[in-house]
């Protein structure tokens, strides 16, 4: 039952679209320009730099907010799962935010409500997750690549953190279904993702920049 509630706070939070909110405040629906895509690359390319933070921010915001609800209904009575819920809780805004139900299940790609999973998860995960990202950004300009590797490192970091003892209490079993849930939001990346991994092979994905809009109507 805890972790229908963990995930049912995410998914409630998660539907709330910031990309679609601010481009229907902007006059359009951000899903009919650009990549069609309700995230925050989208909204950067199609509406500028101030546009791409605040939906960055708003995105991370409610994934954060869906761990600490979270600890906090649990933290007493399930200390030995708070981190396995905190996943929980998580997985269910990044859901929320790719299939928001009142949008037809049309929504983002989930990269930045993963960032508030990284910021709120464990701080071991914040650095490695900064530097994957934006190493990669800033050298390529590719947003897809530096997420992807940034998921990558994601799944490697909880299952050795995990087989290492650093997140205290839990059984094995519980780290497990953990590592599940884990992989499973990896391969949901990967797979939101393949377009832009067969432009990435090609040689053909579009580069990002923060000091400019898209010319992509």
């Amino acid at each position: 039952m805890e972790r229908i509630i963990c995930l049912a706070i995410g998914y409630i939070l998660g539907n709330f679209q910031t990309a679609y909110f601010y481009g229907k405040a902007h006059g359009i629906d951000i899903r009919k320009h650009g990549s069609g895509n309700a995230g925050t690359t989208n909204a950067l390319r199609v509406l500028g730099t101030k546009a791409g933070l605040i939906v960055l921010a708003g995105d991370i915001i409610k994934c954060v907010l869906a761990i600490v609800f979270s600890r906090l209904l649990f933290a007493g009575s399930h200390p030995d799962m708070i981190y396995l819920l905190s996943m929980y809780a998580a997985a269910g805004a990044i859901l929320g935010h790719n299939f928001p139900f009142w949008l037809g299940f049309k929504g983002g790609k989930g990269i930045a409500a993963t960032a508030g999973l990284i910021l709120a998860f464990h701080p071991y995960f914040i650095p490695v997750g900064v530097i994957l990202f934006f190493v990669t950004f800033f050298t390529t300009h590719y947003v897809s690549l530096g997420s992807l590797l940034v998921y990558a490192g994601f799944i490697i970091e909880l299952v050795v953190m995990g087989q290492n003892g650093q997140f205290a209490g839990m059984t094995q079993m519980q780290l497990y279904e953990m590592y599940a849930v884990g992989a499973f939001l990896t391969v949901m990346a990967y797979y939101k993702h393949r377009e832009n991994i067969k432009r990435l092979l090609h040689g053909t994905e579009r580069k990002t920049y923060l000091t400019r809009k898209s010319d992509m109507n």
